[in-house]
C-alpha cells in the first residue's frame, strides 16, 4: 500500500513538472505572452531549474530548448524512480533497457503535450461559454489555435456551433489511446 501511494505522489510530482517545462515550451514556441496570470505561474514554477540549465543548453531559433530538456529529465527521472523502487535490478540489466527507458521518458513527454492540449482546450471551450473576456483566454486562445485551426479548415462551423473542439479533444484522446499506450506497453515489456 505505501508502495503504490509512492508512485502514485512520485508520478503526480513529476508528471506536473513536466507539465509546466512542456507549457513554458509551448508558451515560447507559440509566441504567448507571459504577463498573464499562467504565464506567471509557470515562470514562477519553472524558474528554478530553467535559469541554471540555460548555461549549459543552448537556445535554438530563439526557442529555450533547457525547457525542453528539463521536461525529458523530469520523465527519465520518474521512471527511473519507478523502476527503482520496484526493485528493478539495473546492476545487471542488460544494456537494451536503457533504450527502452529513454524510449519511455519520450513517450511520458508527448503523451504531456497531448495532456495540455486536452486540458487548454477543455478550459478554452468552458471560458469561451462563462467568461471569454478573463485574462487567461488570450493564453488559451493562443495555445489551442495549433489543434483548432486545421480542424476548422476542414470543418467549418455549422449553425454558428464550432465543433472543433470537440472533434480535437476525440482525436487527442484516440492517438493517446491506441498508439501512445500501444508503443508504451510494447516499451515497458522489455524492461
Amino acid at each position: 500500500m505505501i508502495q503504490s501511494a509512492t508512485h502514485f505522489l512520485l508520478s503526480t510530482i513529476f508528471s506536473l513538472l513536466t507539465m509546466v517545462f512542456l507549457l513554458r515550451f509551448m508558451m515560447q514556441i507559440l509566441k504567448t505572452s507571459f504577463y498573464n496570470p499562467i504565464g506567471q505561474i509557470v515562470i514562477a514554477l519553472t524558474d528554478f531549474a530553467v535559469k541554471p540549465a540555460r548555461r549549459y543548453i543552448p537556445s535554438w531559433k530563439k526557442n529555450d530548448l533547457s525547457t525542453l530538456v528539463l521536461a525529458f529529465a523530469a520523465q527519465f527521472l520518474l521512471h527511473l524512480t519507478l523502476l527503482g523502487l520496484s526493485g528493478f535490478p539495473f546492476a545487471v540489466a542488460d544494456v537494451p533497457v536503457w533504450p527502452s527507458i529513454l524510449g519511455l521518458s519520450l513517450l511520458g513527454v508527448i503523451r504531456t503535450v497531448f495532456d495540455i492540449f486536452f486540458y487548454v482546450l477543455i478550459l478554452h471551450v468552458i471560458l469561451s461559454w462563462v467568461n471569454p473576456h478573463s485574462p487567461i483566454a488570450p493564453v488559451l486562445h493562443s495555445l489551442a489555435r495549433p489543434i483548432l485551426d486545421p480542424i476548422q479548415r476542414i470543418i467549418p462551423s455549422m449553425g454558428g456551433i464550432d465543433f472543433s473542439p470537440m472533434i480535437a479533444i476525440l482525436l487527442l484522446q484516440m492517438l493517446n489511446v491506441s498508439v501512445l499506450n500501444h508503443l508504451a506497453r510494447s516499451m515497458a515489456s522489455m524492461l
